[in-house]
């Protein structure tokens, strides 16, 4: 697992009561590659680093969101939909499709929600034509690091919303709400493959749109054998009034709403938009 000279792994956070839920990609020659390990090769892994039973309060309070729309909501959109941990728990309210830039981790989603539509595709640019009563974007935004790519993916979400409905977006982070700090965890299955790690975010220059996190990443296999990874990754940070000029831009009414947790952490700004109609 350890990488070569010029290619550096990198993990996004994602945080749950306390602890940090990672994804793992690969960058080379200073850009995103098309390869993610975690979200490929080692898409396998994403259970036991992110349970789904972490993620019960954040979908119901996300369903009740999405449910806030001016119209009835029965058939979501999630883009960014990641190993379906959210949809588990939507399915019960929703009629979800389900896309993702990696075909290795629908797979995982897949096995977790075999009755719901998976889609391989780039939230920033994809198109499904038709349109949904709601449109979910869980903490996947976070690989968005620029203004211009927010703007794609709200373009997106606004063509998939029917006049009426509403799009959710839920970054881990804003400027408003961003806080430097140092998380640890991991879980390990009846078999006694397991994940350790350890995470450290920091803000290099406040000037700019992204935020800094290294890793001390450990995953273990049955046999016992140990793989270690050291990465830096990038994830966005944008200013709360950035997020709803670019919704505004794209065409929603958009208002931002603190998130609703019991989490030990700084509860997350959400973005509610709702598509005139």
């Amino acid at each position: 697992m350890r990488p070569s000279a010029d290619v550096r792994a990198h993990v996004t956070q994602r945080r749950y009561r306390g602890r940090s839920r990672l994804v793992l990609t690969v960058v080379q020659d200073g850009g995103v590659t098309s390869e993610h390990r975690l979200y490929g090769e080692l898409a396998g892994w994403w259970p036991l680093i992110s349970p789904p039973d972490e993620y019960a309060e954040e979908a119901a309070y996300a369903a009740a969101l999405l449910s806030s729309a001016s119209v009835p909501v029965r058939d979501v959109l999630e883009l960014g939909s990641g190993g379906g941990n959210n949809a588990a728990y939507l399915t019960s309210r929703f009629v979800m499709t389900l896309v993702d830039i990696s075909e290795e981790m629908l797979a995982v989603s897949r096995r977790l929600n075999p009755d719901c539509e998976h889609v391989a595709g780039d939230m920033r640019e994809i198109r499904l034509g038709r349109e949904f009563d709601a449109v979910f974007v869980h903490d996947a935004i976070d690989y968005v690091t620029d203004e211009a790519d927010l703007a794609r993916v709200a373009d997106t979400a606004f063509a998939h919303c029917r006049a009426g409905g509403i799009a959710v977006f839920v970054p881990d982070h804003t400027v408003e709400t961003f806080v430097p700090d140092t998380e640890h965890g991991g879980s390990d299955d009846e078999s006694g493959r397991g994940a350790r790690y350890l995470a450290w975010t920091w803000d290099p220059d406040p000037d700019d749109t992204w935020v800094c996190t290294e890793y001390a990443f450990l995953l273990r296999e049955t046999g016992g054998a140990v793989h270690t990874v050291h990465e830096t990754h990038r994830t966005g940070l944008f200013h709360r009034h950035t997020w709803l000029r670019v919704l505004g831009e794209a065409g929603f009414d958009a208002e931002a709403a603190v998130e609703i947790t019991t989490d030990e952490r700084q509860p997350r700004d959400v973005f509610v938009a709702h598509r005139p109609g």
